[in-house]
């Protein structure tokens, strides 16, 4: 072993010790408006400026863009009269409330309730079950209950949700060619962001989203502009109450909430209301077959354990569980974005 790979070794595990430092710069940015006002102000601004319009220390923010800077999220110009900072690309496109592609509402759901939550990793190692009640004091026997502790988290998280979709809805919608199935339903589809994928890319189609009450009418109150006739809207809870009978289901991030038991209740479920011909779309992360990664999906894994009751799963735990529940000509396709799509049909 060569003395430059033993060096390497402290750098990477300075890096991953630093992590969490990193995340919290950027979640500390955003919840500040420093993005926001540098997008605003039109032109670079200096540090005391930033400190004086945000209502910080000029000390601590000079420290915080310095940071933003060595991240790339910033870029700065030194000028006689000090340093002056101004948005990247990346933070003008991604972490301005006001980009269509804005992160924003992501990175604060993060900040406020996945950074909490992570602090009792040990625990939900040691106890093999979700922390939402030593985090934040909520029972969690229902996860939902616990997910959406008030309308204001709710909200989040699905600003979040549509902020993702953002970024790779089109691409677990184009996987395959949805175009035979006309009626559809996208179950737990929250706020709206995959339906609005579908419409677009299959203007014969009609989207119903099917959600909890609750969920439902804040997507139409926040969300779903009501002259958009092709994605309507019922309530319900589809591990309890009936699914509609439908061409094509889409499951976007629900089956990693839940354990293989769950998973292949609500698929046997939607499998008997599925027309003939019909399908279900699964979204989901995929790990790889030799548990090499991706390090993102092992992460993300880890977070379902320490809020929900799943986890993330290989590809062919996917198929086994859609082929137990009765479906066949299972697909699989890899976008090379965050999420991936298998498609089961009947």
């Amino acid at each position: 072993m060569s003395s430059t790979e033993d060096l390497d070794y402290p750098q990477i595990l300075f890096q991953y010790n630093n992590g969490f430092l990193v995340s919290k710069v950027m979640f500390t940015a955003c919840e500040l408006g420093v993005f926001d006002l540098l997008l605003e102000s039109e032109e670079p601004l200096s540090s005391d400026a930033i400190a004086e319009r945000l209502g910080a220390s000029t000390n601590g923010m000079e420290r915080l863009l310095d940071a933003c800077v060595g991240l790339r999220l910033l870029g700065v110009e030194i000028k006689s009269e000090g340093a002056f900072y101004r948005n990247t690309e990346i933070s003008k496109l991604y972490l301005t409330k006001s980009s269509p592609k804005s992160q924003y509402h992501n990175m604060m759901y993060y900040s406020k309730t996945i950074y909490l939550c992570w602090h009792y990793l040990t625990e939900a190692v040691r106890d093999g079950r979700n922390q939402y009640e030593q985090a934040f004091g909520v029972s969690s026997k229902d996860l939902f209950e616990a997910l959406y502790r008030s309308e204001e988290e709710m909200i989040k998280f699905m600003y979040g949700l549509n902020a993702i979709w953002s970024i790779c809805g089109k691409d677990v919608i184009a996987a395959f060619d949805l175009s035979p199935f006309t009626l559809i339903y996208d179950l737990g589809g929250g706020a709206g962001g995959l339906a609005k994928e579908c419409i677009s890319l299959y203007p014969n189609s009609t989207v119903t989203i099917y959600d909890l009450p609750k969920v439902v009418q804040v997507a139409k109150e926040s969300f779903i502009p009501p002259e958009e006739h092709r994605i309507t809207f019922q309530e319900g809870d589809f591990f309890k109450d009936p699914v509609p009978e439908a061409d094509l289901y889409i499951l976007a991030r629900v089956l990693h909430d839940w354990a293989d038991d769950k998973c292949l209740q609500l698929l046997t479920k939607v499998y008997k209301s599925c027309k003939p011909g019909g399908g279900v779309l699964v979204v989901e992360t995929l790990l790889n077959e030799d548990k090499t990664g991706p390090l993102e999906t092992q992460l993300y894994s880890l977070n379902m354990l320490v809020q929900a009751e799943g986890k993330e799963r290989m590809p062919t735990e996917y198929s086994k569980l859609l082929i137990a529940a009765g479906f066949r000509e299972i697909q699989v396709k890899k976008t090379g974005k965050i999420y991936d799509a298998i498609l089961g049909r009947k």
